[in-house]
């Protein structure tokens, strides 16, 4: 230490002072010794080796199982059918027979226009029908009776030819006569509103007493279909060769989910895709049909779905977090019996969703580091994290970004 000049110590000019010198001269020592004490210190952790500490990594084990590929979009429920009931007759609305929000079945009765006038042209038409039936059979015996008589040269061909048109002209108007009954029939069948299809009505639009009429743009009440239901979907434009060509080998199921992306609402088959391609967002838009026996998926509702375009069987599968990209291309860390990390070179099928089909470079049971990686180096000490901690656990999971590609389990 090197000594303090003179002119820096105070001057000492009385008997107290001098008692007090001693005292400031030890914490003078006190704090000129403490920084080089905190050096010390500080080299002395600089100098403990780092290769020495164990970076905590959560593993997971490489596995071979099957593997589905999925195609994930955002979509909305739409109704199987729907189906605005109208009156196909003019009348006075007598009943309403259904319930807003009720279930219906095809053919069932919803509502009953007045009748009377309906049946007034049927008995009309029969009436009609009586009579030119009795004028029919009259011409044609007439007809008979000139035949005979040409034969004997006792009328002329002339009067023959006349009866015969008569009789053709009556036969004519029975036919009209039929066909006036059939249609009375047919407005007395339209009188009976019915429901065309399955489905569930809307709210009711017309109350009883009001005169309808076929021309009435509104309609009645609005039924649609909701088992089966429909949902479109949207995906990229670049999916749709992948897409065909699964389909050309038979049908591909399509899994429902809510907005969650976790509440599973469904499960059906993809019905078409769209003639045409949306060029303002570059995607395709597809239709799925699924049975919905308990009303899970309702018109207009946004949901998740997943296209389930093939299955790898027996694929190599880590969780996507284990893969690492350098220049040399992607690798995993793989941890050796010594507890120590090894750099493996992979080659890695679209590692896209919360799995990744590996083709080379590990085997089935191997060891490899699923979260950590930023702290280690070849060769690395590393201490096993359990799993269920932030960074993931052991193995995988499904599915992928709405939109893309994705692989893993069902939900």
């Amino acid at each position: 230490m090197q000594a303090l000049p003179v002119s820096w110590l105070p001057a000492v000019h009385s008997r107290n002072e001098r008692a007090k010198l001693p005292a400031t001269l030890a914490v003078l020592l006190a704090l000129l010794s403490a920084p080089s004490a905190c050096g010390a210190g500080k080299s002395g952790a600089a100098a403990e080796p780092r290769g020495a500490r164990a970076v905590p990594v959560l593993p997971a084990t490489v596995v071979r199982r099957d593997v589905p590929v999925y195609l994930e979009g955002i979509g909305s429920v739409v109704a199987y059918k729907t189906v605005t009931v109208r009156s196909q007759v003019d009348g006075r609305l007598m009943q309403v027979l259904f319930r807003e929000g009720q279930a219906v079945r095809k053919g069932e009765v919803l509502a009953q226009i007045d009748p009377r006038p309906f049946q007034v042209q049927l008995h009309q038409a029969e009436g009609a029908l009586a009579r030119d039936r009795a004028q029919l059979e009259n011409a044609n015996l007439m007809v008979k009776r000139d035949r005979e008589l040409v034969g004997k040269k006792l009328i002329a061909q002339q009067q023959l030819d006349s009866d015969q048109a008569v009789a053709g002209q009556t036969e004519g108007t029975v036919r009209m006569d039929q066909a006036a009954i059939e249609s009375a029939r047919l407005n007395l069948d339209y009188a009976r509103i019915t429901s065309p299809v399955d489905g569930v009505t809307g709210v009711r639009l017309v109350d009883p007493g009001n005169v309808v009429h076929a021309a009435d743009a509104g309609g009645m009440v609005v039924v649609t279909q909701l088992d089966p239901v429909a949902v479109l979907f949207n995906l990229p434009q670049d999916e749709l060769p992948h897409i065909s060509d699964q389909m050309a080998h038979g049908k591909l199921g399509v899994e429902v989910y809510g907005r969650d992306g976790a509440t599973a609402l469904g499960k059906g088959e993809l019905e078409l895709i769209d003639n045409q391609i949306n060029q303002a967002t570059a995607t395709l838009r597809l239709k799925a049909v699924l049975p919905n026996p308990e009303r899970h998926l309702w018109p207009n509702q946004f949901v998740k779905a997943r296209l389930l375009l093939s299955t790898h069987k027996g694929a190599l599968v880590v969780p996507a977090s284990t893969l690492q990209r350098g220049p040399d291309g992607t690798f995993v860390y793989v941890i050796g019996p010594d507890q120590t990390v090894t750099v493996r070179p992979v080659e890695a099928v679209s590692p896209t969703g919360d799995l990744a089909i590996i083709d080379k470079g590990v085997s089935e049971g191997e060891i490899v580091v699923a979260d950590g990686q930023n702290q280690l180096r070849p060769g690395s000490k590393v201490s096993v994290r359990e799993s269920g901690k932030e960074g993931g656990g052991r193995g995988g999971g499904s599915g992928g970004k709405p939109g893309s590609r994705g692989r893993g389990e069902k939900p």
